[in-house]
């Protein structure tokens, strides 16, 4: 009690805080009395850029709800998707479509554009962007590009099956479709280029994680998908840098674009991949990655993807080719994922995947005529990976159960053609409707795999095998 003993010492100091506060009260009213009878100029240039950072304060509240919500509706629908013995990842892509108008824009329009209002999607996408880039980088960091160089000669030949026929589909449907949903501004062959590439991806992330979930990673089948999932990634990714430095090109041609992509892999992998090789090595004896060489590697990153952007095939290429050239089982590539990882999983991807679903308007695909068509490019997506690695693996000696589980492993795609066709979207390559139906095709194709699978395997599981050092794979980050 003697804490709240009044003393005149206290009563000093109270009397001195109260006197400055009425001080300050009458002073500022007689400024108040003095400014009210002055005018100011004009909104001037500078006034206005005033308000436009206000706004964007603005925008930043509905940027921060939109994530927050986001985040969190992505990892309850993930966690269904899990308990369902899905890949959290299809829950997540999922949530970010309830969130666009194809569901919540119907259902409850005014809580859509108060929550992703139009102004948020520049912002919205940036973030998706940043985080698709970090992810492509990690996707690269974790994948053992000497798989393609000591891959089994059945392993190269399922896996150019699972690429060339999916393509070769891909690319005839554009027949039909081209004149339905295209127009005049996209030439044909940049059409037909995109809708086989659109089938031939293969999400490597999401087989892996379907392997690993199923114990199936150190299995002969499970090796082999493996192996060919790395094959195709990189494959598609090189597919993929040819459409859009097509795409890109000036005058009509692709050539200065197609001989600069030559000549930046040329270096990457004749300068920069012994150079990381040996920082690799310098940093092995380390318990962790500095912050020093953090800020190198990162750097690079961001350098390489300025550098592709700058030749015209897209910041993703840059991303995914630095981080293919850091050896994958070094210590900055382990770190760099542990620090990473987390970040773009939990936090940037969902960011992605709200963009995604606001671009994806599932009412375009309308009437009995569009339906039967997103049917059809389901089937022949289907039809082209499944049927191309069956038919590969029943030719180098597979039987049949373990071929018909290797198509329809390959036949996963997920977030990686969701990657593809927001670059189309993008691009201007295909349209919103189409977007819409390839999206649905992702999904339908990603979500039947784990079913299927466990239906042709569930009798006699394949034998599992010694897989040593040298030829163990990497699962990749899948969300």
């Amino acid at each position: 009690m003697n804490n709240f003993k009044v003393t005149p010492g206290k009563l000093k100091s109270f009397a001195f805080y109260l006197a400055m506060l009425l001080a300050t009260v009458m002073l500022f009213f007689v400024i108040r009395h003095r400014g009210e009878a002055l005018s100011a100029p004009a909104l001037s240039s500078a006034t206005a850029k005033g308000a436009a950072v206000t706004q964007s304060s603005e925008s930043l509240v509905h940027v921060l709800l939109a994530l927050l919500v986001v985040i969190v509706l992505a990892r309850i629908v993930g966690a269904i998707f899990k308990f369902m013995r899905q890949p959290a990842v299809i829950g997540e892509i999922v949530a970010g479509l309830m969130l666009g108008p194809s569901l919540l824009g119907r259902l409850a329009p005014d809580a859509y554009h108060y929550l992703l209002p139009a102004s948020v999607a520049p912002y919205l996408g940036i973030i998706a962007q940043v985080g698709v880039l970090l992810y492509m980088f990690l996707i690269g960091l974790e994948l053992d590009t000497s798989i393609v160089r000591r891959g089994s000669h059945a392993s190269v030949a399922i896996s150019h099956a699972s690429i060339i026929a999916p393509f070769l589909l891909g690319s005839a449907l554009a027949l039909w479709v081209y004149p339905i949903l295209s127009d005049r501004s996209v030439g044909f062959t940049v059409f037909a280029l995109f809708m086989g590439v659109s089938m031939s991806v293969t999400a490597f992330p999401v087989l892996a994680r379907i392997l690993t979930d199923r114990r199936m990673q150190r299995t002969q089948m499970g090796v082999t998908a493996l192996t060919c999932a790395a094959v195709d990634d990189v494959t598609a990714w090189c597919l993929l840098a040819l459409l859009v430095s097509v795409v890109n090109a000036k005058l009509g041609s692709a050539l200065p674009t197609v001989l600069l992509t030559a000549a930046y892999i040329g270096f990457i992998f004749i300068v920069v991949r012994p150079a990381m090789v040996w920082l690799a090595r310098r940093e092995e004896d380390r318990d962790a990655v500095s912050q020093g060489m953090l800020a190198a590697v990162l750097s690079a990153f961001l350098l390489s993807g300025l550098i592709t952007e700058f030749i015209g095939i897209h910041a993703l290429f840059g991303a995914f080719l630095l981080g293919a050239v850091i050896p994958h089982d070094s210590l900055i590539a382990r770190d760099l994922t542990r620090r990473l990882l987390d970040l773009v999983v939990v936090f940037l991807l969902p960011a992605f995947f709200a963009f995604t679903g606001m671009r994806t308007q599932i009412s375009l695909v309308s009437g009995f005529e569009n339906w039967m068509l997103c049917g059809v490019i389901i089937l022949v997506a289907c039809i082209g990976k499944f049927g191309g690695t069956l038919f590969a693996a029943k030719l180098v000696g597979l039987g049949w159960r373990e071929s018909s589980a290797l198509g329809i492993l390959m036949n996963t795609r997920g977030l990686m053609e969701l990657i593809v066709l927001n670059i189309g979207l993008d691009l201007k390559v295909i349209s919103p409707t189409l977007f819409a139906m390839l999206v649905i095709m992702a999904l339908v194709t990603t979500f039947s795999t784990t079913p299927i699978l466990h239906w042709i395997t569930r009798r006699e599981p394949a034998p599992a095998i010694a897989v040593d050092s040298g030829q163990q794979q990497q699962l990749g980050p899948a969300p």
